[in-house]
């Protein structure tokens, strides 16, 4: 489902999301479609969704190569410079799973999505085994944005949200510094609003 970028995210009158609407500064330089499964039990909302930026694949590949590029150092001096061979072995595992979980990082991001509905947020993420978890409004106690080095060389962000139980806790990776800072405050705004006993 492809998000209409002209729609208000907020109730202007509520100063709250509106169910299944987009917001201006959420959909922008984001994926422009939803990857979803195919088949006709897949978990379903009515919505917009909103997803991450395209950046957030590309900094991850960086730090795939990275971490790649540093297990292969590793290996290299010790097997020649102390004849430690063995090491071959770990090193080897690494580099595979790095390179797996690269081939699946496109398809990964793009099935990635958040919504902003009337009582809550859901954010999905998943294509062969699908996951959403709703995130109530008056429940969340905490929004964090996270920030590593390679993530400012590409302007994204992670959001995390905390919520009464802490195990219950959702991020959200991936998204520009606008969209992270207009999330938090948006979530920030609701949460006052809807604030229940805790």
């Amino acid at each position: 489902m492809t998000p209409s970028p002209e729609t208000p995210g907020t109730d202007p009158a509520a100063g709250e999301p509106a169910a299944g609407t987009a917001h201006p500064v959420l959909d922008r330089h984001t994926y422009t479609s939803l990857r979803e499964p195919r088949a006709a039990g897949r978990l379903a909302l009515d919505g917009a969704w909103h997803q991450i930026s395209p950046k957030y694949v590309v900094s991850q590949t960086v730090q795939n190569a990275i971490l790649i590029a540093i297990a292969l150092a590793i290996a290299l001096v010790l097997s020649l410079g102390m004849e430690q061979h063995w090491v071959w072995i770990p090193a080897g595992i690494l580099i595979v799973t790095t390179l797996i979980a690269q081939v699946v990082l496109p398809r990964q991001a793009r099935a990635l999505g958040y919504m902003l509905r009337d009582d809550d947020l859901v954010f999905r993420k998943g294509i062969l085994w699908q996951r959403m978890i709703a995130v109530p409004y008056g429940r969340l106690q905490l929004v964090d944005i996270t920030q590593g080095p390679m993530d400012r060389a590409f302007g994204i962000a992670k959001l995390k949200m905390v919520t009464a139980a802490a195990t219950t806790g959702v991020e959200v990776p991936g998204l520009s510094r606008e969209a992270a800072e207009a999330l938090r405050d948006t979530l920030i705004d609701v949460a006052e609003t809807r604030r229940t006993g805790l």
